[in-house]
């Protein structure tokens, strides 16, 4: 009789990422997520297809599409440690060469789904509890928070917008409407069945113009990575 393999809590899944990606469809519901310099970008829910764009590789599900560069990825680590009450939210990060992790992406269906989807890629390297993380210091968002003002703008108007999102080796982008815009906990938030973004007070110093898009600039004049669109009508 063969037994079934019980998955470590954590594991190094040494396998190319296209491969890995290319198991998301099969685990349902899902947020993939990146975060840097006090933006955090999330899409939530089904991807519908996963495929290669040249040298990067295309994740796409209804309203969202994220464009990923495997170059930047030096790890990838199933961690099956996250809850929330009594559910598991299983996730993996894609790491760069220091580390850092790229992006994530957090399994909504629970540990079943996320498992039998990882089972063909066989078994990865266990690995030990991560290290806690200190909680970071949260500022006060106030009225005259540039961050806030395209999208209490759009969420005013009711018409439909992009929020992109780009980093090196990684860009993401949602379109909808913006139903509210509410600030609290220290950031910016945007809260939507299918996209959340978290916008730290105080990372937006103002907004620089290019044609319809708008890019948002840090305090020390760089581009955050950040930028919103009208959709065509």
């Amino acid at each position: 009789m063969t037994m079934e393999r019980t998955p470590p809590t954590r594991e190094r899944l040494d396998i190319e990422p296209l491969r890995v990606l290319a198991t998301l469809p099969s685990m349902g519901k899902v947020m993939v997520a990146s975060s840097e310099r006090g933006v955090t970008h999330e899409r939530i829910g089904p991807v519908e297809a996963v495929s290669s764009e040249g040298l990067l590789i295309r994740v796409s599900g209804p309203s969202h599409d994220s464009r990923i560069d495997p170059r930047e990825i030096a790890n990838i680590i199933a961690d099956r440690s996250g809850r929330m009450g009594e559910k598991v939210f299983p996730r993996i990060d894609f790491q760069t060469s220091d580390d850092a992790v790229l992006f994530s992406v957090v399994g909504f269906e629970g540990i079943e789904p996320f498992d039998a989807a990882l089972a063909s890629l066989g078994a990865g390297t266990p690995l030990e509890a991560a290290p806690g993380k200190p909680a970071s210091k949260r500022g006060e968002v106030v009225e005259s928070d540039p961050g806030a003002l395209p999208f209490s703008r759009a969420s005013a108007s009711g018409e439909a917008t992009t929020i992109g999102f780009h980093r090196e080796g990684f860009e993401q982008r949602w379109r909808g409407r913006i139903e509210t815009v509410k600030p609290a906990m220290g950031f910016i938030n945007i809260i939507q069945p299918d996209f959340h973004m978290h916008l730290k007070a105080g990372a937006v110093a103002g907004w620089r113009q290019d044609g319809d898009r708008l890019f948002a600039i840090a305090p020390d004049g760089s581009l955050l990575g950040l930028f919103v669109s009208p959709e065509p009508r």
